[in-house]
Protein backbone atom coordinates (compact mmCIF):
# COMPACT_ATOMS: atom_id res chain seq x y z
CA UNK A 1 0.00 0.00 0.00
CA UNK A 2 1.69 3.25 -0.61
CA UNK A 3 1.76 5.38 2.45
CA UNK A 4 -0.74 8.30 2.49
CA UNK A 5 -3.28 6.96 -0.30
CA UNK A 6 -4.53 4.64 2.44
CA UNK A 7 -5.33 7.43 4.97
CA UNK A 8 -6.53 9.44 2.37
CA UNK A 9 -9.20 6.54 1.39
CA UNK A 10 -10.45 6.60 4.99
CA UNK A 11 -11.00 10.32 4.92
CA UNK A 12 -13.17 9.75 2.04
CA UNK A 13 -15.72 7.77 4.23
CA UNK A 14 -15.10 9.89 7.62
CA UNK A 15 -17.66 12.78 8.14
CA UNK A 16 -16.59 16.31 7.52
CA UNK A 17 -14.67 18.21 10.69
CA UNK A 18 -16.86 20.47 12.52
CA UNK A 19 -16.87 24.23 10.80
CA UNK A 20 -16.92 27.06 13.69
CA UNK A 21 -20.59 28.31 14.38
CA UNK A 22 -20.77 31.89 12.80
CA UNK A 23 -21.06 34.53 15.43
CA UNK A 24 -24.69 36.25 15.13
CA UNK A 25 -26.28 38.83 17.45
CA UNK A 26 -29.24 36.24 18.00
CA UNK A 27 -27.58 33.47 19.79
CA UNK A 28 -24.05 32.21 20.96
CA UNK A 29 -20.94 31.37 18.70
CA UNK A 30 -19.00 27.96 18.80
CA UNK A 31 -16.20 30.07 20.61
CA UNK A 32 -18.34 31.71 23.37
CA UNK A 33 -21.97 30.61 25.34
CA UNK A 34 -21.87 34.87 25.92
CA UNK A 35 -24.44 36.27 23.08
CA UNK A 36 -23.47 39.65 21.50
CA UNK A 37 -24.80 43.02 22.44
CA UNK A 38 -25.42 46.11 20.17
CA UNK A 39 -23.08 49.01 21.70
CA UNK A 40 -25.81 51.33 22.84
CA UNK A 41 -24.87 54.77 24.79
CA UNK A 42 -26.70 55.23 27.55
CA UNK A 43 -28.64 58.68 27.48
CA UNK A 44 -27.85 61.36 30.08
CA UNK A 45 -30.93 61.62 32.92
CA UNK A 46 -32.62 64.77 32.22
CA UNK A 47 -33.90 64.61 36.17
CA UNK A 48 -33.58 67.59 38.40
CA UNK A 49 -31.20 66.38 41.72
CA UNK A 50 -31.64 69.50 43.36
CA UNK A 51 -34.93 71.28 45.28
CA UNK A 52 -37.73 71.75 43.11
CA UNK A 53 -39.07 75.27 43.40
CA UNK A 54 -43.30 75.69 43.15
CA UNK A 55 -43.62 79.08 43.20
CA UNK A 56 -47.61 78.92 43.32
CA UNK A 57 -47.41 77.32 47.18
CA UNK A 58 -45.90 80.46 48.35
CA UNK A 59 -46.78 83.63 46.37
CA UNK A 60 -50.22 82.97 46.22
CA UNK A 61 -52.54 85.28 43.77
CA UNK A 62 -56.22 86.28 45.63
CA UNK A 63 -57.42 86.86 42.48
CA UNK A 64 -56.40 83.35 41.29
CA UNK A 65 -57.92 81.72 44.51
CA UNK A 66 -61.42 83.70 44.04
CA UNK A 67 -61.88 83.13 40.75
CA UNK A 68 -61.39 79.37 41.58
CA UNK A 69 -63.73 79.26 44.04
CA UNK A 70 -66.79 81.21 42.44
CA UNK A 71 -66.84 78.59 39.63
CA UNK A 72 -66.97 76.40 42.25
CA UNK A 73 -69.71 77.89 43.85
CA UNK A 74 -71.40 79.01 40.39
CA UNK A 75 -71.16 75.32 39.70
CA UNK A 76 -72.49 74.29 42.82
CA UNK A 77 -75.55 77.03 42.79
CA UNK A 78 -76.18 75.69 39.66
CA UNK A 79 -76.62 72.40 40.36
CA UNK A 80 -79.18 73.04 43.50
CA UNK A 81 -80.84 75.61 40.99
CA UNK A 82 -81.65 72.80 38.71
CA UNK A 83 -82.78 70.60 41.60
CA UNK A 84 -85.25 72.66 42.63
CA UNK A 85 -86.50 73.57 39.77
CA UNK A 86 -87.44 70.02 38.35
CA UNK A 87 -88.66 69.62 42.09
CA UNK A 88 -91.23 72.37 41.91
CA UNK A 89 -91.78 71.82 38.35
CA UNK A 90 -92.78 68.49 39.26
CA UNK A 91 -94.82 69.92 42.47
CA UNK A 92 -96.57 72.59 40.58
CA UNK A 93 -98.53 69.85 37.72
CA UNK A 94 -101.37 69.53 38.18
CA UNK A 95 -102.93 66.09 39.22
CA UNK A 96 -106.46 65.37 39.48
CA UNK A 97 -106.05 63.55 42.68
CA UNK A 98 -107.76 60.13 43.72
CA UNK A 99 -111.02 59.02 42.29
CA UNK A 100 -113.72 56.29 42.23
CA UNK A 101 -114.28 54.25 39.39
CA UNK A 102 -117.72 54.54 38.38
CA UNK A 103 -117.82 52.60 34.66
CA UNK A 104 -115.57 50.30 32.89
CA UNK A 105 -116.16 48.08 30.00
CA UNK A 106 -114.10 45.52 28.45
CA UNK A 107 -116.61 45.24 26.24
CA UNK A 108 -117.03 40.78 26.43
CA UNK A 109 -120.56 42.14 25.39
CA UNK A 110 -122.37 45.07 24.07
CA UNK A 111 -123.71 46.13 27.60
CA UNK A 112 -127.30 48.32 26.59
CA UNK A 113 -127.88 48.84 30.14
CA UNK A 114 -124.68 51.46 29.47
CA UNK A 115 -124.58 52.54 26.14
CA UNK A 116 -127.55 53.72 24.47
CA UNK A 117 -127.59 54.09 20.44
CA UNK A 118 -128.71 57.45 18.36
CA UNK A 119 -130.55 56.44 15.85
CA UNK A 120 -131.45 58.84 13.07
CA UNK A 121 -130.76 60.38 9.77
CA UNK A 122 -130.65 64.47 10.67
CA UNK A 123 -126.76 65.03 10.88
CA UNK A 124 -126.53 66.54 14.23
CA UNK A 125 -126.26 69.81 13.04
CA UNK A 126 -122.52 69.36 11.82
CA UNK A 127 -123.85 68.22 7.95
CA UNK A 128 -123.12 64.17 9.12
CA UNK A 129 -124.92 62.10 5.69
CA UNK A 130 -124.64 58.92 7.71
CA UNK A 131 -127.58 56.86 9.04
CA UNK A 132 -126.93 56.42 12.88
CA UNK A 133 -128.42 52.97 13.15
CA UNK A 134 -128.24 50.19 15.93
CA UNK A 135 -128.24 47.67 13.45
CA UNK A 136 -124.92 44.90 14.46
CA UNK A 137 -123.85 45.45 10.78
CA UNK A 138 -122.60 48.79 12.24
CA UNK A 139 -121.89 48.27 16.08
CA UNK A 140 -121.09 44.88 17.37
CA UNK A 141 -118.80 43.09 20.06
CA UNK A 142 -116.20 40.23 18.58
CA UNK A 143 -113.20 39.22 20.97
CA UNK A 144 -113.17 41.91 23.38
CA UNK A 145 -113.60 44.47 21.08
CA UNK A 146 -116.51 47.07 20.04
CA UNK A 147 -116.29 47.72 16.33
CA UNK A 148 -118.13 50.74 14.64
CA UNK A 149 -118.15 49.87 10.94
CA UNK A 150 -119.46 51.99 8.18
CA UNK A 151 -121.61 50.74 5.48
CA UNK A 152 -123.73 51.49 2.53
CA UNK A 153 -127.24 52.18 2.72
CA UNK A 154 -127.15 50.71 -1.33
CA UNK A 155 -126.92 46.92 0.20
CA UNK A 156 -130.01 47.53 2.41
CA UNK A 157 -132.35 49.55 -0.13
CA UNK A 158 -130.53 49.56 -3.79
CA UNK A 159 -128.51 51.99 -5.27
CA UNK A 160 -131.36 53.07 -7.81
CA UNK A 161 -133.16 54.09 -4.77
CA UNK A 162 -130.83 56.33 -2.93
CA UNK A 163 -131.36 58.60 -5.62
CA UNK A 164 -134.85 58.70 -6.67
CA UNK A 165 -138.27 57.67 -5.63
CA UNK A 166 -137.98 56.20 -2.76
CA UNK A 167 -139.42 56.79 1.27
CA UNK A 168 -136.95 55.97 3.66
CA UNK A 169 -138.23 55.75 7.45
CA UNK A 170 -135.25 54.78 9.95
CA UNK A 171 -137.01 52.47 12.54
CA UNK A 172 -136.66 52.87 15.75
CA UNK A 173 -135.84 56.87 15.57
CA UNK A 174 -134.53 58.36 18.57
CA UNK A 175 -134.92 62.30 17.11
CA UNK A 176 -138.08 64.08 18.34
CA UNK A 177 -136.97 66.08 15.42
CA UNK A 178 -139.13 64.36 12.63
CA UNK A 179 -137.85 65.22 9.64
CA UNK A 180 -134.32 63.10 11.08
CA UNK A 181 -136.52 60.37 11.15
CA UNK A 182 -137.18 59.74 7.36
CA UNK A 183 -136.07 60.74 3.82
CA UNK A 184 -137.68 61.07 -0.12
CA UNK A 185 -134.94 60.42 -2.50
CA UNK A 186 -136.16 62.44 -5.83
CA UNK A 187 -133.74 63.50 -8.69
CA UNK A 188 -135.35 65.87 -9.92
CA UNK A 189 -134.93 68.18 -6.77
CA UNK A 190 -131.51 66.74 -6.09
CA UNK A 191 -132.75 64.84 -2.54
CA UNK A 192 -130.97 61.61 -1.52
CA UNK A 193 -131.35 59.06 0.96
CA UNK A 194 -127.90 59.32 3.06
CA UNK A 195 -125.49 57.04 1.22
CA UNK A 196 -123.65 55.74 4.55
CA UNK A 197 -124.61 54.01 7.71
CA UNK A 198 -122.78 54.45 10.77
CA UNK A 199 -123.34 53.84 14.42
CA UNK A 200 -123.03 56.55 17.50
CA UNK A 201 -123.28 55.15 21.32
CA UNK A 202 -123.55 57.13 24.24
CA UNK A 203 -123.77 56.78 28.41
CA UNK A 204 -126.53 59.38 28.34
CA UNK A 205 -128.89 57.09 30.08
CA UNK A 206 -126.70 55.16 32.31
CA UNK A 207 -123.27 57.16 33.39
CA UNK A 208 -122.50 60.76 33.53
CA UNK A 209 -119.75 62.45 35.35
CA UNK A 210 -118.40 65.71 36.57
CA UNK A 211 -114.64 66.50 37.20
CA UNK A 212 -113.03 63.04 36.19
CA UNK A 213 -110.46 61.16 34.73
CA UNK A 214 -111.60 59.12 31.37
CA UNK A 215 -109.48 56.58 29.20
CA UNK A 216 -110.40 54.93 26.02
CA UNK A 217 -108.21 52.51 24.46
CA UNK A 218 -109.03 52.36 20.49
CA UNK A 219 -107.67 52.20 16.89
CA UNK A 220 -108.95 54.60 14.15
CA UNK A 221 -110.24 54.06 11.18
CA UNK A 222 -108.75 55.23 7.79
CA UNK A 223 -110.37 56.34 4.69
CA UNK A 224 -112.01 59.87 2.89
CA UNK A 225 -114.62 61.34 5.12
CA UNK A 226 -114.48 59.39 7.84
CA UNK A 227 -114.85 61.46 11.26
CA UNK A 228 -113.87 59.19 14.46
CA UNK A 229 -114.61 60.64 17.95
CA UNK A 230 -114.68 60.79 21.36
CA UNK A 231 -116.35 63.35 23.32
CA UNK A 232 -118.76 64.48 26.05
CA UNK A 233 -122.01 66.34 25.91
CA UNK A 234 -123.86 68.13 29.33
CA UNK A 235 -126.85 65.70 30.72
CA UNK A 236 -128.49 68.88 30.73
CA UNK A 237 -128.42 72.18 28.94
CA UNK A 238 -128.21 74.43 32.44
CA UNK A 239 -126.37 77.83 30.52
CA UNK A 240 -128.31 77.35 27.31
CA UNK A 241 -128.63 75.66 24.17
CA UNK A 242 -125.50 74.25 21.93
CA UNK A 243 -122.44 75.57 22.51
CA UNK A 244 -123.59 77.74 25.51
CA UNK A 245 -123.86 74.48 28.25
CA UNK A 246 -119.81 73.58 26.30
CA UNK A 247 -118.76 69.96 24.68
CA UNK A 248 -115.46 68.35 25.37
CA UNK A 249 -113.78 66.89 22.38
CA UNK A 250 -111.25 64.16 24.24
CA UNK A 251 -110.64 63.09 20.77
CA UNK A 252 -111.21 63.65 17.47
CA UNK A 253 -109.55 62.66 13.74
CA UNK A 254 -109.92 62.27 9.79
CA UNK A 255 -109.51 58.66 8.07
CA UNK A 256 -107.82 61.12 5.36
CA UNK A 257 -105.21 59.96 3.59
CA UNK A 258 -101.05 61.76 3.42
CA UNK A 259 -102.55 64.10 0.54
CA UNK A 260 -104.16 66.20 3.39
CA UNK A 261 -103.70 68.50 6.25
CA UNK A 262 -104.33 66.97 9.81
CA UNK A 263 -104.94 63.74 8.04
CA UNK A 264 -104.81 60.29 10.06
CA UNK A 265 -101.55 60.69 11.77
CA UNK A 266 -103.34 63.92 13.81
CA UNK A 267 -105.59 63.42 16.69
CA UNK A 268 -107.21 66.58 18.43
CA UNK A 269 -108.60 67.79 21.64
CA UNK A 270 -110.99 70.89 22.17
CA UNK A 271 -113.65 72.28 24.07
CA UNK A 272 -116.28 73.96 22.54
CA UNK A 273 -118.15 77.40 24.22
CA UNK A 274 -119.77 80.47 23.18
CA UNK A 275 -122.64 82.48 23.49
CA UNK A 276 -124.23 81.23 19.77
CA UNK A 277 -122.81 78.55 17.63
CA UNK A 278 -121.39 81.94 15.62
CA UNK A 279 -119.60 82.99 18.73
CA UNK A 280 -118.20 79.51 19.37
CA UNK A 281 -114.61 79.86 21.20
CA UNK A 282 -113.22 76.63 20.07
CA UNK A 283 -110.18 78.11 18.48
CA UNK A 284 -108.84 79.44 21.51
CA UNK A 285 -109.32 75.69 23.21
CA UNK A 286 -107.58 72.89 20.65
CA UNK A 287 -104.92 71.24 20.34
CA UNK A 288 -102.66 68.62 18.57
CA UNK A 289 -100.80 65.89 18.78
CA UNK A 290 -99.10 64.00 15.89
CA UNK A 291 -97.72 60.25 14.70
CA UNK A 292 -94.72 60.82 13.23
CA UNK A 293 -93.38 57.41 11.64
CA UNK A 294 -97.09 55.67 11.80
CA UNK A 295 -100.81 56.53 11.76
CA UNK A 296 -103.50 56.30 14.27
CA UNK A 297 -104.79 54.06 12.14
CA UNK A 298 -101.88 51.59 12.74
CA UNK A 299 -102.66 50.52 16.10
CA UNK A 300 -104.05 50.38 19.52
CA UNK A 301 -103.58 54.25 21.44
CA UNK A 302 -105.07 55.50 24.89
CA UNK A 303 -106.78 59.12 24.74
CA UNK A 304 -107.34 60.41 28.30
CA UNK A 305 -109.14 63.44 29.84
CA UNK A 306 -108.29 64.80 33.05
CA UNK A 307 -110.84 66.87 34.43
CA UNK A 308 -111.24 69.15 37.86
CA UNK A 309 -111.91 72.68 38.83
CA UNK A 310 -108.77 74.06 38.16
CA UNK A 311 -107.64 72.28 35.20
CA UNK A 312 -108.10 70.28 32.48
CA UNK A 313 -106.08 68.41 30.16
CA UNK A 314 -106.66 65.64 27.58
CA UNK A 315 -103.89 63.47 26.17
CA UNK A 316 -102.75 60.31 24.01
CA UNK A 317 -100.59 57.82 25.80
CA UNK A 318 -98.86 59.81 28.11
CA UNK A 319 -99.47 63.17 30.08
CA UNK A 320 -96.54 64.60 28.10
CA UNK A 321 -97.79 64.32 24.93
CA UNK A 322 -101.17 66.07 25.49
CA UNK A 323 -103.20 67.80 22.91
CA UNK A 324 -104.91 70.48 25.04
CA UNK A 325 -103.91 71.85 28.63
CA UNK A 326 -105.91 73.89 30.15
CA UNK A 327 -106.35 75.76 33.73
CA UNK A 328 -109.48 77.77 34.87
CA UNK A 329 -107.41 81.00 35.10
CA UNK A 330 -110.53 83.58 33.95
CA UNK A 331 -113.93 83.40 33.19
CA UNK A 332 -114.62 82.07 29.69
CA UNK A 333 -116.58 84.89 28.64
CA UNK A 334 -113.86 86.93 29.45
CA UNK A 335 -111.42 84.12 27.57
CA UNK A 336 -113.50 84.63 24.21
CA UNK A 337 -113.30 88.26 23.80
CA UNK A 338 -116.43 88.65 22.13
CA UNK A 339 -117.54 91.55 21.01
CA UNK A 340 -119.66 93.38 22.89
CA UNK A 341 -122.29 93.67 20.67
CA UNK A 342 -124.06 91.71 17.49
CA UNK A 343 -126.72 92.08 15.18
CA UNK A 344 -130.00 90.91 16.09
CA UNK A 345 -131.88 91.10 12.80
CA UNK A 346 -131.73 94.66 11.96
CA UNK A 347 -130.91 95.26 15.74
CA UNK A 348 -127.54 95.29 17.42
CA UNK A 349 -128.03 93.51 20.94
CA UNK A 350 -125.31 93.46 23.82
CA UNK A 351 -123.86 90.22 23.42
CA UNK A 352 -125.06 87.76 26.42
CA UNK A 353 -122.91 86.04 29.13
CA UNK A 354 -124.60 82.66 29.42
CA UNK A 355 -122.18 81.85 32.38
CA UNK A 356 -123.09 85.33 34.41
CA UNK A 357 -124.41 83.66 36.82
CA UNK A 358 -121.87 80.70 37.75
CA UNK A 359 -119.10 82.25 40.57
CA UNK A 360 -116.35 79.77 39.32
CA UNK A 361 -114.22 80.58 36.33
CA UNK A 362 -114.74 76.37 34.99
CA UNK A 363 -118.27 77.54 33.97
CA UNK A 364 -119.59 75.78 31.62
CA UNK A 365 -117.65 73.03 32.48
CA UNK A 366 -119.07 72.69 36.09
CA UNK A 367 -121.96 70.40 35.33
CA UNK A 368 -122.35 66.57 34.67
CA UNK A 369 -121.12 65.36 31.29
CA UNK A 370 -122.00 62.00 29.44
CA UNK A 371 -119.75 59.93 27.12
CA UNK A 372 -120.35 59.57 23.58
CA UNK A 373 -118.71 57.66 20.51
CA UNK A 374 -119.05 57.45 17.17
CA UNK A 375 -118.15 57.58 13.65
CA UNK A 376 -119.68 60.52 11.29
CA UNK A 377 -119.28 60.82 8.26
CA UNK A 378 -119.33 64.62 6.92
CA UNK A 379 -118.45 66.91 4.75
CA UNK A 380 -119.63 70.72 4.77
CA UNK A 381 -119.04 74.63 5.16
CA UNK A 382 -119.23 74.10 9.10
CA UNK A 383 -116.95 71.06 9.01
CA UNK A 384 -114.03 72.99 7.10
CA UNK A 385 -114.32 76.02 8.94
CA UNK A 386 -112.68 74.13 11.43
CA UNK A 387 -110.78 72.57 9.45
CA UNK A 388 -111.34 69.15 10.82
CA UNK A 389 -113.72 67.13 8.58
CA UNK A 390 -112.52 67.76 5.12
CA UNK A 391 -113.98 65.04 2.77
CA UNK A 392 -112.32 63.03 0.48
CA UNK A 393 -112.43 64.60 -3.35
CA UNK A 394 -110.04 61.93 -4.35
CA UNK A 395 -112.35 58.95 -3.97
CA UNK A 396 -116.07 58.13 -3.79
CA UNK A 397 -117.90 57.47 0.20
CA UNK A 398 -118.14 53.37 -1.85
CA UNK A 399 -114.29 53.49 -1.96
CA UNK A 400 -114.16 54.98 1.36
CA UNK A 401 -115.81 52.12 2.68
CA UNK A 402 -113.76 49.49 3.20
CA UNK A 403 -112.13 46.64 5.71
CA UNK A 404 -109.92 49.27 7.29
CA UNK A 405 -112.57 52.38 7.83
CA UNK A 406 -113.75 50.29 11.41
CA UNK A 407 -113.71 52.38 14.11
CA UNK A 408 -112.21 49.51 17.18
CA UNK A 409 -112.67 50.00 20.99
CA UNK A 410 -110.89 48.04 23.65
CA UNK A 411 -111.85 49.54 26.69
CA UNK A 412 -113.39 51.93 28.05
CA UNK A 413 -113.31 53.43 31.51
CA UNK A 414 -114.41 56.55 33.64
CA UNK A 415 -113.66 57.54 37.37
CA UNK A 416 -114.57 60.86 39.05
CA UNK A 417 -114.22 62.20 42.81
CA UNK A 418 -115.84 60.57 45.42
CA UNK A 419 -117.44 63.76 46.73
CA UNK A 420 -118.55 64.77 43.03
CA UNK A 421 -120.23 61.93 41.29
CA UNK A 422 -123.54 62.14 39.46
Amino acid sequence: MIPGVDSMLRNLFMSPPAMPRRATMFGPSSHSETPMRPNVKRQRSTLLTGEIEKPWTTDKDAYVTTSYWVTIGVAFIGVIGGALRCYFGWKDVPRIGNVCLIMEDDFNTLDKTIWTHDVEMGGFGNGDFEITADSTNNSSVQDGKLYIVPTLTSDVIGYNNIFNGYTYNVSGCTSSNRTACGAVSNSSSGSVINPVMSARLSTINSHSIKYSRVEVVAKLPRGDWLWPAIWMLPVNNVCGPWPASGEIDIMEARGNGISYQHRIDFVRASLNWGPFPFLNGVAKTCGWWAERRKTYADGFHTYALEWSPEFLRMYVDTRLDHMLQLSFIEPFFKHGDFPETIANGSQYMVTPDPWISSTRNVAPFDQPFYLVIDLAICFDEVAQSTQMHEGGSEGSVAGSISKGSRLVHVSINMSARNALLS
